[in-house]
């Protein structure tokens, strides 16, 4: 393998710098904002129900836009994209800031999350133009660490921003860290000429249907906090049937969104299958534990609080040794072995006791977490090492849709599940036994969730990067 000169290695740093501060920033928008739920209902006369479309709105512009920038960066460049994106985003955000009203501000949030959506997407697929192959994982451990952080720092910024500079300010900041990541990513990526022929175009029809396929679904799951009633099973029914008539129109398209025959590809859906259960899991520990730890622990809210950075933590310190661990070891083992400590994680989570107090819940959201950061970063890199330069976009935004899928399915799923168990109807309110139960009844289906990853995994070996993809890569 040929060494890297001084020049192209601080290129490459400054490039996944940038890269880094993107997906920090992606992160970071969706966690501030929710701290401040409490405050915009106030600062602009709205019921709970409304301004949750302050998060809702954010977070379905990411679900449904995902996969179609993806293909759009393939097409027409993904440093392009990727700069629109940064810049969309910092734009939207000073909206956001300057919103008069709630619906202006749902506006602006939308459009925060189309950017996002860019920068999560694009972050992932440009990782194969900035680094050597044999340097992917720790890139993408790194990728994982600064969504971690993003996660953790959130609450506690936005309670910051909001006591000290008003609720304006949980947007505001975006500028000068938006407005650095651009001029980063401006002067520090790479710009290949994208890998298309002359007759290939953007799918429109298919985008609208996908869009229209995915909205209805995260609503579906969503909508009536956890009581499945009849406007969930209609969305859910108008989900498939859109879902179906897109996977018809793609079979058809010239120039399809999604290739069909992708989803032949076992090592692609294993990955995408796996990922979207663990984050399935996942969601769950951050819908339950407060529950645990403020009835079953009677713990305050200051200490709930700070019980629940535990995971977060976690996530954003074992990243890039996580990475490293994928580099030195290979996908195939660290996945498996992050799958295999996610079922311990969720075993010791079915059955941990009030008894065994805080520490007994934070050593099982310790192992869970360190799973799920083994398991993220190993798949990540299992997904986009070998694919190919003009369909890295998408694939990198079907990988990012099934953590999204999961996240939603979660909420719903598992979040009913524990209502259910613990005996809440919705009310909030339930004796620290019943919450005990809901937890050990989540996590009871979440293990077999993960044993399910796990077979998937086993099943399907991932082959690890060649060295010919690796020479390639440093040469760059």
């Amino acid at each position: 393998m040929k060494p890297l000169n001084p020049e192209p290695r601080a290129s490459s740093r400054r490039a996944l710098a940038s890269l880094a501060l993107s997906t920090l920033l992606a992160s970071l928008g969706a966690s501030v904002a929710t701290v401040g739920l409490p405050t915009l209902a106030q600062a602009l006369d709205a019921s709970f129900q409304q301004v949750q479309w302050v998060v809702l709105a954010y977070l379905l512009a990411i679900t449904t836009m995902i996969v179609s920038v993806g293909r759009l960066g393939d097409l027409i460049g993904r440093r392009k994209l990727l700069l629109a994106g940064i810049a969309l985003f910092t734009f939207a955000s000073a909206l956001c800031g300057v919103a008069p009203s709630l619906w202006w501000l749902v506006a602006g949030r939308a459009l925060q999350g189309l950017g996002a959506a860019v920068m999560m997407t694009l972050t992932l697929a440009l990782v194969g133009e900035t680094v050597a192959q044999d340097k992917t994982g720790s890139a993408m451990g790194l990728l994982a660490a600064l969504s971690a952080v993003g996660t953790a720092l959130g609450p506690s910024m936005g309670g910051l921003l909001i006591s000290g500079f008003g609720w304006q300010a949980l947007f505001l900041i975006n500028l000068p860290l938006g407005l650095l990541t651009l001029w980063l990513a401006w002067h520090a990526l790479p710009s290949p000429q994208p890998a298309q022929t002359a007759h290939s175009r953007f799918d429109i029809p298919g985008t609208l249907l996908l869009a229209a396929a995915l909205a209805a679904y995260a609503l579906a799951m969503t909508t009536g906090r956890g009581d499945f009633g009849w406007m969930n099973g209609a969305l859910l029914l108008a989900a498939l049937g859109t879902g179906g008539l897109f996977v018809r129109v793609q079979s058809r398209a010239v120039s399809p969104l999604i290739q069909v025959a992708m989803l032949r590809d076992r090592q692609l859906v294993s990955g995408l299958a796996t990922s979207g259960l663990v984050a399935t899991v996942m969601m769950a520990t951050l819908l339950v534990g407060p529950f645990y730890l403020s009835i079953a622990l009677q713990l305050p809210a200051t200490w709930v609080g700070l019980v629940l950075t535990a995971g977060p933590c976690v996530a954003a310190l074992a990243g890039v040794p996580s990475g490293r661990l994928t580099d030195r070891f290979g996908v195939t083992l660290i996945r498996r072995t992050g799958l295999g400590i996610l079922v311990l994680g969720c075993l010791m989570l079915s059955v941990v006791t009030p008894d065994l107090g805080i520490g007994g819940y934070v050593a099982s959201i310790v192992t869970t977490t360190l799973g799920y950061a083994l398991f993220q970063t190993a798949n990540n890199t299992a997904v986009m090492a070998e694919v190919a330069g003009n369909r890295r976009g998408v694939i990198a935004g079907l990988l990012n849709l099934s953590r999204n899928l999961g996240f939603f399915t979660g909420a719903s799923v598992l979040g009913a599940i524990f209502a259910a168990a613990s005996a809440m109807n919705g009310t909030g309110r339930a004796t620290p036994e019943a919450v005990a139960d809901g937890l050990h009844m989540t996590f009871g289906i979440a293990v077999l969730l993960m044993i399910v990853a796990l077979v998937i995994a086993v099943r399907s070996r991932v082959p690890e990067p060649s060295p010919g993809h690796q020479d390639a890569a440093c040469e760059k």
